[in-house]
C-alpha cells in the first residue's frame, strides 16, 4: 500500500503535515508525537528579525474553532538557524519553514538566509500586512500576491508553497496569479477574519478587536476553497481549514488536494496528527485503495 505524495519534486511519506504555528517547530510536541511518523513539520512562521506579537490576550475560543490575533511572534531567522532546524534534522520528516514579513525585502532577507539550510521547501505566508502599501496583506490582491512570489522565486534555491489567504472575492485568481508567478504549490486556506464580543464586559475578546477564525467551523469553506483552486491550476494544492480527523483530511483530498495540514486540532488533542496518519491507512485497506493518489481529486461530478 503507497501513502507517498510528491509535491515539487519532493516526496513524503504520507499526506499529512502540521500547520504553521500551532505545532511549534516541532520540540514541544515530539513528547507527544513521534515526529518520524509525519509526512512532514511545517514551523511557526519566522522572520528577519524577531516579532513581539501583539498584546493580549490574543485568543479566545468560539463555537467551532478558535480566534487568534498572536501576530505572529517569533525569535527571528538568526534563532531559528541555530536551534530549530538542527532539532528537526534529527528526524525522518520533511521539513517545511514557514515565512513571514512586512515588506518584500524581510521576506527576501529570510529566503536567501535559508537557502543554505538542510530544508525541504518554504511555506511564504501572504497574509501579513504590507507595511509599505497601508496595511493590505500580500494576499489580497492578485497583482500584489504575483510580485512577492515572483521576487521569491528569483532568490530561493528551495521549492515554494505560497499560502493563500481566504479573505478574497476569488480564491482560483489568487492561486492563478501565484502559479503564473512562478510558485511550485498553493497551500490554503488560512484563517478567516472574525471578532468576538464579551457581553458582559462589553469588551472585546482579543485585545487586538479581530484574529483569525480558525477550527472545524471554517472546514466547509476551506474544503470549496481547495475545490476551486485545485480546479484552476496545475501545481500541486496543500488543504488547511479544520481538519480534525481523518475523514476531514481525506474529504479535502478528494477535493484536490495533494496533501494536508493539521493545525487547531493539535491544540485539543497532541497526537492527532500520528493518528490521522494512522486512521487514513486504515480507510485506504477498508476500501481496498492501493495507492493515495487514486483519491486526489477523486470526488465524483
Amino acid at each position: 500500500m503507497n501513502t507517498k505524495v510528491t509535491i515539487a519534486g519532493i516526496t513524503f511519506k504520507n499526506p499529512v503535515l502540521t500547520a504553521s504555528g500551532t505545532f511549534g517547530s516541532g520540540e514541544e510536541y515530539s513528547q507527544f508525537v513521534d515526529l518520524n511518523r509525519l509526512g512532514g513539520v511545517i514551523t511557526k512562521g519566522v522572520a528577519n528579525v524577531p516579532w513581539e506579537g501583539n498584546p493580549t490576550p490574543r485568543v479566545a475560543e468560539v463555537y467551532g474553532g478558535m480566534l487568534n490575533a498572536i501576530g505572529l511572534q517569533n525569535p527571528g531567522i538568526d534563532v531559528f538557524i541555530q536551534r530549530d532546524i538542527p532539532f528537526l534534522k534529527q528526524f525522518d520528516t520533511r521539513i517545511i519553514i514557514n515565512v513571514c514579513g512586512r515588506s518584500v525585502y524581510d521576506y527576501l532577507d529570510v529566503v536567501e538566509r535559508l537557502n543554505d539550510q538542510p530544508v525541504n521547501m518554504l511555506e511564504i505566508n501572504i497574509s501579513c500586512p504590507n507595511v509599505k502599501q497601508g496595511g493590505i496583506a500580500f494576499g489580497q490582491a492578485p497583482n500584489m500576491a504575483a510580485h512577492i512570489t515572483q521576487e521569491i522565486r528569483k532568490k530561493s534555491t528551495h521549492p515554494i508553497i505560497m499560502k493563500l489567504s481566504p479573505n478574497v472575492t476569488n480564491i482560483a485568481e489568487m492561486a492563478k496569479a501565484v502559479e503564473a508567478a512562478g510558485a511550485d504549490a498553493v497551500s490554503l486556506i488560512n484563517t478567516l477574519t472574525g471578532m468576538k464580543i464579551d457581553v458582559k464586559k462589553r469588551k472585546f475578546a482579543l485585545a487586538n478587536k479581530t484574529g483569525g477564525l480558525s477550527g472545524p467551523a471554517i472546514h466547509p469553506i476551506a474544503v470549496r476553497m481547495v475545490y476551486e483552486a485545485a480546479h484552476a491550476v496545475e501545481i500541486p494544492v496543500i488543504g488547511i481549514g479544520g481538519i480534525m480527523n481523518a475523514e476531514d483530511a481525506i474529504e479535502m483530498m478528494m477535493a484536490g488536494a495533494a496533501a494536508v495540514e493539521i493545525g487547531t486540532a493539535n491544540f485539543a488533542n497532541p497526537t492527532v496528527a500520528a493518528d490521522i496518519v494512522n486512521d487514513i491507512s486504515q480507510f485506504m485497506i477498508a476500501e481496498g485503495i492501493q495507492d493515495i493518489n487514486e483519491i486526489i481529486g477523486a470526488v465524483h461530478e
